[in-house]
């Protein structure tokens, strides 16, 4: 049952995503209202295998992590979308969730999640907000960068004109680090709290990194309001930082359980 629910995602994701990139690639106006209905049906379908596959807990194992994390940021590009026309953001992260589901389900070994108290599910769940909300930025960045590449060699082909205007993908690359900067300095702030033995556990690493990703960040905040970065160096700030949150969530985890085939 499990396996034909992923399967459907996985269909209704790759269908929305053709929908977006369409019109992206001849240049058309992006008609994102069936693409974006589309992919909210592959995300209630992604959640309802997440829940059913792992027993309705939180499994903070590798793949079903990876999986939780790919429904996680599409929903949140759902939302941004409703009040942010940036369709071409579903390009880049539906696909990318449909291929972390069929990982979970089909490639990966079956998990137990392991029982956790309601303070670190209540850390992990601001943890997982604050990755989706940085990985949209970093998506972003991605899309900036193309069109900045674009806008100084002149290059006025179709997918530039489809693209939304570059002041209203950097204003909203902004927003949202502020955001994702905010939920990452909670989730800092919850682990001092919540977590017992950084080093018992295997989190001195994942601490370590995600203290670094909160500075990198935080530098680029501060820039912007100080002394008004834009561009280049935003883009490089922001990609670097979500590189280092991304090792710091995935980094440890990998080596442990699909490297060294340890379980934690």
């Amino acid at each position: 049952m499990m396996s034909v629910l992923a399967l459907i995602a996985i269909a209704l994701y790759l269908v929305a995503s053709a929908l977006l990139a369409g019109p992206l690639l001849n240049g058309s106006d992006v008609r994102a209202r069936p693409a974006l209905a589309i992919a909210t049906l592959a995300v209630l379908a992604h959640a309802g295998v997440v829940l059913g596959m792992h027993r309705g807990a939180l499994d903070l194992h590798f793949f079903a992590a990876l999986s939780l994390v790919g429904c996680v940021v599409a929903a949140l590009t759902l939302l941004v979308n409703l009040s942010r026309p940036v369709a071409a953001l579903g390009v880049i992260v539906f696909p990318l969730a449909a291929l972390l589901l069929g990982v979970d389900v089909f490639a990966a070994a079956p998990t137990t999640p392991q029982p956790l108290g309601w303070q670190i599910k209540l850390h992990v769940s601001v943890a997982l907000l604050a990755f989706g909300v940085l990985s949209i930025a970093a998506a972003l960045a991605i899309l900036l960068a193309f069109q900045e590449r674009a806008l100084r060699h002149r290059q006025f082909g179709a997918l530039l004109r489809a693209l939304p205007p570059l002041t209203l993908t950097e204003t909203l690359l902004f927003r949202l680090i502020g955001a994702g900067f905010a939920l990452l300095t909670l989730t800092l702030l919850t682990g001092i709290l919540f977590v017992d033995d950084l080093f018992g556990q295997h989190l001195i690493h994942k601490t370590v990194l995600s203290i670094v990703a909160w500075v990198v960040f935080g530098v680029l905040l501060a820039g912007r309001w100080r002394y008004g970065w834009r561009g280049r160096r935003a883009i490089n700030l922001t990609l670097a930082g979500m590189t280092i949150l991304l090792l710091a969530f995935f980094g440890t985890k990998f080596v442990l359980e699909v490297v060294l085939h340890r379980i934690v």
